[in-house]
């Protein structure tokens, strides 16, 4: 397992104006691969319809009325070299706001959704699709505006909540403020853990547009949404090295097995070619066969996908519906949907109302099993004719759950400051957790102090101990801390648990009312999660402490829109 280390802030001098950070554009995915035959030439195209053919369809935008900044993301600024001031000026609010005529030549004029396909765990759905073909399903809501190099990375900027595209199947394409704050501050905290993600650029709300969608009434118990509520429209724009996802290879790699049209494999080759390119040129020789760089992309994704799901079981992260289409073919996190963070430890943990188990916290790593079956099975067309090729990419795909299991086995170890894995150590602690009751992060943070006796971790644990639970407790800690002198100096040990096991998570409950303040104007706590997220490592003062490094308050279990929550965004 590995964990990403936040990038250096830039060298170069600060980007300073609208017309600056135009000059940076550069659209490698425009310019690389097609555009569906059928759109339009100016990108008024928002109505629901089949898409047969192309990588994307040229589409615009739709501006908020009146927009006003919630927040922005002051560490991507940096790190893509743009002064802060940018969030503010007036060209720049536009078009991140949605109005895509404010763009500045070598801008394009338009922006871009893509489609995909949709398989769960490894099974071919087309019945969501309004037209029964699959050809509907794709970018319904998200619109990307902008690629362009910033200090020698690549990176492609991308509206959620930006307005109805083609595959927007009859919905409005509009995120509501809700889901628009949880997924700014959820990129914004993943990141700081050092796991990889799509970025937070900036926030924007129109104090004039609502939109409606089911929700939660006050202190709810239900289940299921049980009302309608109006909501402040919102964009959020997301950023990363690409938003290229498994599914969207699976839906040209289904046309070709099909003979959809006759250009359906070429296709196929072109959007690898270019996830190549976009993701994986540094890692990949150009002067191998492409059958060889097919075999090389397949094992490095492999690596990637493993270790983020690993990293998300280290943080407590349950991504809630981890599909094809909603993983990164680049191996980053990707869509924050219905995601959640796992408070009051239980394998099963799963927010979302519409999961199940099958993507529930720990069943991540046979969600991801599958994810990567579909991945391969894209990629098997291309390399027809080569049996030895074949051959190797299958031996990834058979390799999967061995690989899965050792990046699992290297994230306990981390976690528990050991040099070796111990399954036996750990299957113990884990069934101690479930038994006591404990709150995954307050657990591990405190166990990383390295106590003596239970009496130490009692914090962390929703209920009182048994005498039975202490000493079955007292018995597994003296066990631990044999290995951990084994291991080497226990301060050493200490500090390097504290470098894996953060000081703060996501608590729902918290940031409910940060995005309840903000649909009334009040954008102050949104900003104050910032700046607590900025370091979820480091020990909080005492005066944050109070607030953020705290057990789950009994009224929010089982409390609708906290505890659980549709994907109604």
């Amino acid at each position: 397992m590995q964990t990403a280390v936040p990038t250096a802030a830039p060298t170069t001098v600060l980007t300073k104006t609208f017309a600056d950070f135009a000059q940076r554009a550069d659209y490698s995915l425009l310019d690389s691969l097609k555009a569906d035959p059928q759109a339009s030439v100016d990108g008024q195209d928002h109505r629901p319809r089949q898409v047969f053919s192309g990588h994307y369809v040229p589409v615009t935008p739709t501006p908020l009325p009146a927009p006003e900044l919630v927040a922005h993301s002051p560490t991507l600024f940096l790190e893509l070299g743009l002064g802060d001031g940018l969030a503010h000026d007036a060209s720049f609010r536009r078009v991140f706001s949605g109005d895509i005529t404010a763009a500045q030549e070598p801008m394009r004029p338009y922006g871009w959704a893509t489609g995909y396909a949709l398989s769960i765990y490894g099974s071919e759905y087309i019945q969501q699709c309004p037209f029964g073909t699959g050809n509907g399903y794709g970018d319904g809501r998200a619109i990307s505006v902008f690629e362009g190099v910033f200090d020698g990375r690549r990176w492609e900027m991308q509206l959620k909540g930006g307005g109805p595209t083609p595959y927007c199947r009859g919905a409005d394409g509009r995120a509501v403020l809700r889901s628009s704050v949880r997924e700014f501050l959820a990129q914004e905290l993943m990141h700081a853990l050092g796991v990889p993600t799509s970025r937070s650029l900036t926030l924007y709300v129109s104090r004039s547009e609502t939109v409606r969608r089911p929700w939660y009434s006050a202190n709810s118990r239900s289940f299921d949404p049980d009302i309608l509520v109006d909501n402040p429209a919102a964009i959020t724009t997301r950023v990363a090295p690409s938003f290229l996802r498994v599914g969207q290879l699976e839906l040209f790699a289904r046309r070709a097995r099909s003979g959809a049209h006759p250009e359906a494999l070429s296709e196929l080759r072109m959007i690898v070619q270019h996830l190549i390119e976009r993701n994986y040129r540094q890692e990949i020789d150009p002067a191998l066969d492409f059958a060889d760089q097919v075999v090389e992309l397949a094992g490095l994704f492999r690596g990637r996908l493993t270790s983020l799901v690993a990293n998300w079981m280290r943080v407590g992260y349950c991504q809630g519906n981890f599909n094809s289409d909603n993983c990164a073919a680049g191996g980053y996190t990707l869509d924050y949907g219905p995601f959640g963070f796992c408070e009051l430890f239980d394998p099963h943990f799963q927010p979302w109302t519409g999961g199940g188990q099958h993507f529930s916290f720990f069943n991540q790593p046979v969600a991801a099993r599958a994810n990567f079956q579909m991945f391969w099975s894209a990629l098997r067309p291309l390399l027809e004719g080569n049996p030895e090729a074949l051959a190797r990419l299958d031996e990834l795909r058979d390799g999967f759950a061995e690989a899965m299991g050792q990046e699992l086995d290297a994230m306990w170890t981390s976690k528990l400051g050991l040099l070796r894995y111990d399954a036996e150590l750990v299957q113990d602690l884990l069934q101690l957790m479930v038994a006591s009751k404990a709150d995954y992060t307050i657990f591990f943070r405190r166990l990383s102090d390295i106590p003596d006796d239970v009496s130490a971790l009692q914090e962390s644990f929703y209920l009182p101990c048994s005498e039975e639970l202490d000493a079955q407790w007292t018995e597994w800690l003296q066990r631990w801390r044999a290995r951990l002198e084994e291991a080497g100096d226990i301060r050493e040990r200490a500090a390097a648990m504290q470098r894996v096991n953060p000081a703060i998570t996501w608590r729902e409950w918290l940031i409910a009312p940060a995005y309840e303040r903000a649909a009334e104007g009040d954008y102050g706590l949104v900003r104050e999660l910032q700046e607590v997220f900025r370091h979820p490592y480091d020990a909080l003062p005492a005066e944050l402490a109070a607030t953020y490094d705290r057990l789950k308050p009994r009224e929010f279990f089982n409390a609708g829109g906290v505890s659980h929550y549709s994907c109604s965004s």
